[in-house]
């Protein structure tokens, strides 16, 4: 792995751990003030105003867009567990996993820097991106509504 490839991996792993620590300080302190409140009722704090939904359906859209560029990625060059990424991404936060993934990308474009062979999407994987497709769509149907 070169220089530049290190630095990305290092910058990649400070924006997971600020953004695990960014998203848990607030998910916690939201689960103390409302310990009886379950996952609905924190969806539907996501819908308090304009600006709130927004950047929920932004969060959303984007998990979508990077779930299948993670895919994609991951069948081209073999970088294993990619389906963890993205399930995580909805139970964490995408903001964790998507930079964890790139640096699993990282990692194998320094094993492979011509990894550009074959690759296709398997059934699994066009299942998957349909429920993360059907999943986001709910989720922002659910807020805008």
């Amino acid at each position: 792995m070169n220089r530049s490839q290190q630095a990305l991996c290092v910058f990649y792993a400070l924006v997971s751990i600020a953004a695990l620590f960014a998203t848990w300080s607030q998910n916690l302190a939201y689960g103390a003030a409302n310990p009886l409140d379950t996952l609905a009722a924190f969806i539907e704090g996501a819908r308090a105003n304009p600006a709130s939904r927004s950047i929920t359906v932004d969060i959303g859209f984007f998990l979508l867009a990077a779930s299948a560029f993670m895919v994609i990625e991951a069948r081209r060059l073999a970088v294993r567990f990619v389906w963890l990424y993205i399930i995580f991404g909805f139970l964490i936060a995408i903001s964790v996993t998507f930079p964890l993934f790139m640096i699993a990308r990282e990692m194998r474009l320094a094993k492979n820097p011509n990894a550009s062979a074959a690759w296709k999407l398997t059934a699994s994987d066009l299942i998957g991106l349909g429920l993360t497709t059907a999943l986001t769509l709910a989720l922002c149907y659910h807020v805008l509504a």
